[in-house]
């Protein structure tokens, strides 16, 4: 059996709102709980990393992408979950988790 490949999504650069893209800049967290950070690898929030397993294109721009979180502090890796990654403008992108919640507008940082 060959070793897992993560996926990643056919994007540059960072997307988050002010907190993620602090951190994205300087690697340092501001300890906000208003956190969301988006990078083609993995969607990081104040409370889970999620990395992605799987990323599908959607003709509309948009990707839909399994991913699969560790909670801060833990080592226990939650079930694999769908998220829509939808284009919000020009530069950010809106996720849409498959529980009925939204994350964004994530911004391209600058």
């Amino acid at each position: 059996m060959g070793a897992a490949i993560a996926a990643e999504l056919p994007i540059k650069g960072s997307y988050g709102n002010k907190d993620g893209c602090d951190y994205a800049m300087t690697g340092e967290s501001t300890g906000s709980d208003n956190f969301f950070l988006l990078t083609s690898e993995a969607v990081t929030t104040a409370s889970a990393y999620c990395t992605f397993k799987s990323v599908h294109e959607d003709a509309d721009d948009g990707f839909t992408v399994t991913a699969s979180c560790e909670e801060e502090g833990g080592n226990e890796e939650q079930a694999p979950f769908e998220i829509d990654i939808d284009r919000a403008g020009p530069d950010s992108y809106v996720l849409k988790i498959d529980d009925g919640s939204t994350w964004g507008p994530l911004a391209l940082c600058r």
